[in-house]
């Protein structure tokens, strides 16, 4: 495979076909542990290893897996890698694993994962399947940290609150406090507050891809009379 087509994979996943601001899939989680960026980084590391794991095996297996029984073997080992990550998050990162949930087994149903394992890594070799994986993850994982960074600027005025949860006591002063006087805003930490923060992610994005000329003519058109 050729480095163009290594680079087109890298950028489709990651900005073109960015799940949650262009493609609009796996919204659940994305919305719902958001609200600071250690939350987002978190669930987006986890996203993005699943995501590396399960292209990877998918694509060693693809000469093996019958039509009739793939989609079933794909939901296999998805949740045997999102088993392992449980895990190991239950034993390192216990503080972590309460607050992200049901979120982090809910991954083995996220339609990207299993997406990109029918559509790409059941075709391809391993190289790129292991990058589209990677892409895919990384544009996710941007997602969660862009829109967790928003909100909590918004509704805390800091920046990685909790970071030790991630990484560890020493990481207790990482904290960034942005506003210092803030007196919080409990809209940007609701449900709600994840909706409007990620619309305006994706009119920022789509702004840019307009800007830069990539949107079709009729759609820039339809795009400013909204």
């Amino acid at each position: 495979m050729t480095d163009t087509s290594l680079k087109k994979i890298l950028t489709d996943g990651a900005w073109r076909r960015n799940t949650g601001l262009a493609v609009l899939l796996g919204l659940c989680p994305l919305l719902a542990v958001t609200n600071t960026v250690v939350n987002g980084l978190a669930l987006g590391l986890a996203t993005l290893l699943t995501l590396i794991l399960s292209s990877l095996t998918v694509s060693l297996l693809r000469g093996l897996l019958r039509p009739e029984i793939r989609i079933l073997a794909f939901v296999l080992i998805i949740a045997s890698v999102v088993s392992m990550i449980e895990l190991l998050m239950h034993a390192f990162f216990y503080d972590l694993y309460v607050v992200l949930g049901i979120y982090v087994p809910l991954i083995v149903t996220n339609c990207v994962i299993i997406g990109r394992a029918e559509t790409f890594a059941s075709k391809n070799k391993l190289l790129p399947s292991v990058l589209d994986g990677f892409a895919t993850g990384l544009g996710f994982s941007i997602t969660l940290v862009l829109l967790g960074a928003l909100r909590e600027l918004t509704g805390r005025g800091t920046l990685f609150f909790r970071s030790d949860m991630l990484l560890g006591d020493w990481a207790k002063s990482l904290t960034l406090t942005i506003f210092p006087e803030h007196p919080g805003f409990l809209l940007a930490m609701l449900p709600p507050g994840a909706f409007i923060g990620l619309a305006l992610l994706i009119a920022a994005r789509n702004a840019w891809e307009a800007r830069a000329g990539r949107w079709p003519a009729e759609q820039v058109q339809s795009a400013h009379e909204a």
